[in-house]
């Protein structure tokens, strides 16, 4: 591993990063000079260093921190392994089809950071994905299902492909004459801004389809100069940005926390879309805010920015045709 004092990781690859990231609870606690704590659990520690270099040594309620910190909390009995039931709707081949119109694609089980509140943190991804066989059948059923208008590539995170095999992944769905718009749901762009190379940009702005990107970041402070060059290229490719946020307690839920959000997104070029209500998988529920508060914190944010500044409070419910928007 890179020693975690070595700023010379800076002008590492994005695939380096990545390979190199914290896995160890207690190279975490070291790097960030917190006392230790060893917790018992099946979803490893995943922080890579560009993250790291956000979260605030000696302050163990950092915002960044407790989103990649192992608590004993999540040993709490309750929760569910499968929250939005995504196996009732899987279509095979890594296809996930919940929505009219729209589907979705688990085209890998890896991430460059694991968030301890993932909704997929304990999903079975080796039953849930395309393998190498897999894609050109997918590709031939999409073409068959002139109902679709937009694939959303998903995870696990898409840009951990490569930028060669996800380039030909985008211009085989830019071949389905059907589809107008693919949409990517994905993390690495905040935790590993390098991740968006010229080659990333170059295959996103050749694409026919509208590219829609959507961030995940959870608080303001994720955001910084590498990020807002990262969203910078991302937009002057014709990219539209958006950001999806988990409304998580201790991390996010206060109204100057939402406003610092929404704020820097802008300065980033990143419109806010959903607050999402956290979705009840087992092992975080810690996590949780209730709605009424929720509800609560939307009102007050709209007190203090714009309102193209305020995202939409929403729940994903199984079964339901829609995500169900509650503020």
């Amino acid at each position: 591993m890179i020693p975690i004092t070595d700023v010379s990781w800076q002008g590492l690859s994005w695939q380096a990063l990545v390979s190199d990231a914290i896995r160890d609870p207690i190279d975490l606690a070291a790097a960030l000079k917190l006392s230790p704590t060893a917790v018992e659990t099946d979803f490893p520690v995943n922080v890579p260093l560009p993250f790291l270099a956000r979260i605030e040594p000696g302050n163990p309620t950092d915002p960044l921190l407790l989103q990649v910190l192992a608590r004993p909390e999540e040993n709490i009995p309750g929760g569910d392994v499968s929250p939005l039931q995504e196996e009732h709707f899987d279509r095979g081949l890594g296809m996930i089809q919940k929505y009219a119109g729209r589907a979705l694609v688990i085209t890998t089980g890896s991430c460059a950071i694991h968030c301890r509140y993932c909704f997929r943190r304990h999903f079975p991804y080796q039953q849930h994905q395309p393998d190498s066989t897999d894609w050109q059948q997918l590709f031939d059923r999409l073409k068959q299902d002139t109902s679709l208008t937009e694939v959303i590539l998903s995870g696990g995170d898409p840009l951990m492909l490569s930028d060669r095999r996800l380039s030909w992944i985008i211009r085989e769905l830019g071949a389905v004459k059907h589809l107008t718009t693919l949409r990517l749901h994905t993390r690495l762009p905040v935790v590993v801004p390098s991740r968006v190379t010229k080659a990333l940009t170059r295959c996103l702005s050749d694409s026919r389809l509208a590219i829609v990107l959507v961030n995940h970041i959870n608080h303001g402070n994720e955001i910084d100069a590498e990020v807002i060059e990262a969203a910078t290229q991302l937009k002057l490719s014709g990219v539209t940005l958006l950001n999806q946020s988990v409304l998580l307690r201790q991390v996010n839920d206060s109204a100057a926390a939402l406003e610092h959000l929404s704020r820097q997104l802008f300065q980033a070029g990143i419109l806010p879309y959903y607050l999402h209500l956290m979705d009840p998988v087992q092992g975080a529920g810690h996590f949780d805010v209730p709605e009424s508060e929720g509800i609560d914190l939307i009102h007050q944010l709209r007190q203090r920015v714009p309102g193209y500044l305020v995202p939409r409070l929403s729940r994903e419910v199984p079964f339901e045709a829609a995500k169900r928007v509650v503020a």
